[in-house]
């Protein structure tokens, strides 16, 4: 069965035409305004009535006057075009200029890494444009949430994706702090972390936990680990591994401070796997709208300038 409209689908056509006629009480002024001939508005109110069902328009030779039913409808219509053009105006700016609310998802990690160094500097040249950061690490549909782009790691990106990098490709690291290792040993392999408490990463959303993965030459290993603590960031999995709750698996721009610290040690360096890195993804079919063009190109910019080394390992 086919869906059926509320209202007419032509119930817009010649309503700028009455409205333009009532305003200014006369066809042929209206249509000078609208550069159309006097006959052809004539055929169009005429049309527009035959739909509405009533005379709008009372005509004589000498001048044009609404019906009762014609000064209820320009009462009630007049303010509801005026609102249709003044949204119609709105979404055009957004087309022409950086402005509107400009929402980006990405994991909570990311936050410092990526937008704290350029921020700032974002809002200030784009003054119009608002901005709004959803920090978490579930992968959700951009589209669905009314999100305008997303940062995530090259494997979870979708085919139908536009993607930006925004990193060069990275590895994930096994860590653990230096009083866990001196506690429990240094694992020797993979087989080995069976022995240990692992932190482990549930993702938001789905409610899948992250497997542990490791690379040996061109064979891929995932292991499914053990371990009291379950987080659901990547910067809470950080956090607890320094103060040796565990062994951890991360990004290794995330622990690449804690690292050159001492606060954590490497574990298995030599079987890290490599991840694509970070890219910026926004969907294929959309038209990518001056205030997300901004913030590509605004990001590009950092990146080429050096701004944004951490993300670098």
């Amino acid at each position: 069965m086919k869906n059926s409209y509320t209202i007419p689908r032509n119930l817009l056509d010649g309503l700028e035409a009455f409205l333009r006629v009532a305003e200014r009480s006369s066809f042929r002024l209206a249509a000078e305004d609208l550069a159309v001939s006097p006959s052809a508005i004539s055929q169009t109110i005429r049309q527009f009535e035959d739909r509405i069902g009533v005379p709008l328009f009372i005509r004589t030779t000498r001048s044009v006057g609404l019906t009762e039913a014609g000064a209820l409808f320009h009462a009630q219509a007049a303010p509801a075009f005026a609102s249709l053009v003044s949204a119609w105006e709105s979404a055009r700016t957004l087309g022409e200029r950086p402005a509107g609310l400009l929402r980006i998802n990405m994991p909570r990690a990311v936050v410092p890494l990526l937008i704290e160094p350029i921020i700032a500097d974002f809002c200030a040249r784009y003054p119009d444009v608002d901005v709004e950061i959803a920090g978490e690490d579930a992968v959700i549909d951009l589209a669905a949430s009314g999100h305008d782009a997303g940062i995530r790691i090259g494997e979870l990106l979708e085919a139908d994706m536009i993607s930006v990098r925004l990193s060069p490709p990275f590895r994930f690291v096994t860590a653990a702090s230096p009083a866990y290792l001196a506690q429990r040993g240094t694992p020797a392999s993979p087989a080995d972390l069976r022995h240990h408490d692992c932190i482990r990463h549930r993702l938001h959303g789905s409610g899948v936990i992250v497997p542990w993965r490791f690379a040996d030459g061109h064979r891929v290993i995932d292991v499914a680990v053990r371990g009291r603590v379950i987080v659901s960031d990547a910067s809470a999995l950080l956090a607890l591994a320094i103060r040796g709750l565990g062994l951890a698996q991360l990004a290794e721009p995330l622990a690449a401070p804690a690292l050159a610290s001492g606060e954590l040690q490497l574990v298995l360096p030599e079987l890290a796997p490599t991840s694509p890195g970070l890219f910026l993804h926004y969907p294929g079919h959309a038209q990518v709208l001056p205030k997300l063009r901004a913030f590509i190109d605004h990001v590009k910019a950092a990146l080429a300038t050096g701004m944004l080394d951490r993300l670098i390992p």
